[in-house]
């Protein structure tokens, strides 16, 4: 065999495997490129001290009046239902007047009398001046006829008091509103025999109006010096209504054990009677602290340890973190992250050591990113 038929056949040899390996590599597939996973999150800032927080409550009148007649009696008319809105002055119910009128003429009876007793007395005490002139009398005579005089005046005065307190009495047949507002409850009916006092009609002012809330122990002294009060509606919660702390209960309700707080708003017809209404405060923060704040869906449990995903140059990082305590609806850490850092909140199962993400939502405003971690929550 010649050199050259050699090294073809060599040749051919070393190139069948070559060209076998190259058509081998040309089937594998090619890698997958990496997976990026989108996330929200937040950029961590130190809080300012103050913190938002809301309670439930119902709008009701500051001034509600049970009203009721000063004098007893039986009801023969009615005149309001429940709903109505009456006037200052408007007649909201009436007795049967009659035993009240009777009363009335014997007082006016017994003052015509006591007048005529008066003018007979008076009549006498001239005569025996003009006696007593002429020497006719004594000075003592004269005096008892003057002291008579008087006691007759008296009597009269008596009598025109008690005449003038009857009749007062006969007016009370008529229940009167004491203020423009609206009958809230009516508790008794034509017929009924009531005494003075027994209230018979609720009329609720509407100049004035407040939301009625209960808050739990801890929070009784931040109240006190909230630095904003919002209301709002729950028929129209755009609206937000500025309110005032009117009146914050010193005990608590022997029920519930919360602090009944009256929170004061301005007259509005979009604040009805009996509405729900939640309140908005803005109060300081527990200490004055100025720690980190997270919502609870940013928080992962590893092995034990609380910990949460930081956002490093497109991918992720699991960094334990020690919280301090709760306020409202977010957590306070008191290490293990600090401001600037950027914090996923939604998709935190999902996510693994170095995963590539992408940011849908990224916002410095503490509040907007804890709605938008909620809104994502809870659409995983």
């Amino acid at each position: 065999m010649s050199a050259l038929q050699l090294f073809r056949r060599t040749r051919t040899a070393y190139a069948a495997p070559l060209l076998l390996a190259l058509l081998a590599g040309c089937d594998k597939p090619a890698p997958e490129p990496e997976e990026v996973r989108p996330v929200r999150a937040i950029q961590l800032a130190a809080g300012n001290g103050a913190e938002r927080v809301e309670f439930s409550g119902d709008v009701r009148p500051r001034y509600e009046s049970r009203l009721g007649f000063r004098v007893g009696g039986k009801i023969v008319e009615r005149k309001v239902d429940v709903g109505a809105n009456v006037k200052d002055g408007q007649v909201l119910m009436r007795l049967d007047p009659q035993d009240l009128r009777l009363a009335e003429a014997q007082a006016r009876a017994s003052l015509r009398a006591a007048e005529t007793e008066r003018d007979l007395a008076q009549a006498d005490y001239k005569r025996h001046q003009n006696l007593r002139a002429q020497n006719f009398v004594s000075q003592a005579v004269l005096d008892a006829k003057q002291a008579a005089l008087r006691a007759a005046q008296a009597n009269v005065d008596a009598a025109r008091a008690g005449f003038r307190g009857q009749s007062n009495q006969a007016g009370y047949a008529n229940l009167e509103s004491d203020a423009d507002g609206v009958v809230t409850a009516v508790d008794a009916e034509v017929g009924q025999v009531v005494t003075a006092g027994a209230p018979v009609v609720r009329v609720a002012r509407t100049d004035e109006k407040e939301v009625v809330i209960g808050i739990p122990e801890d929070r009784v002294g931040q109240l006190r010096q909230a630095t904003e009060v919002n209301v709002r509606l729950w028929a129209n919660r755009e609206v937000a209504i500025p309110g005032k702390i009117r009146e914050v209960s010193p005990v608590a309700d022997p029920a519930t054990r919360t602090y009944t707080v009256k929170v004061a708003i301005p007259a509005s017809p979009e604040a009805r009677l009996g509405m729900t209404a939640t309140v908005d405060m803005a109060v300081a923060g527990k200490g004055g602290d100025t720690q980190l704040r997270l919502p609870l869906s940013a928080l992962v449990q590893d092995k034990g340890a609380t910990s949460v995903w930081v956002v490093e140059k497109g991918a992720v990082q699991l960094r334990p973190v020690q919280l301090a305590g709760q306020s409202g609806n977010e957590l306070l850490v008191a290490g293990g992250v600090q401001p600037g850092q950027t914090i996923v909140t939604a998709g935190v199962h999902l996510l693994k050591p170095g995963q590539k993400v992408r940011i849908l939502t990224a916002d410095v405003s503490r509040r907007g990113d804890t709605e938008a971690a909620a809104a994502g929550g809870a659409a995983k």
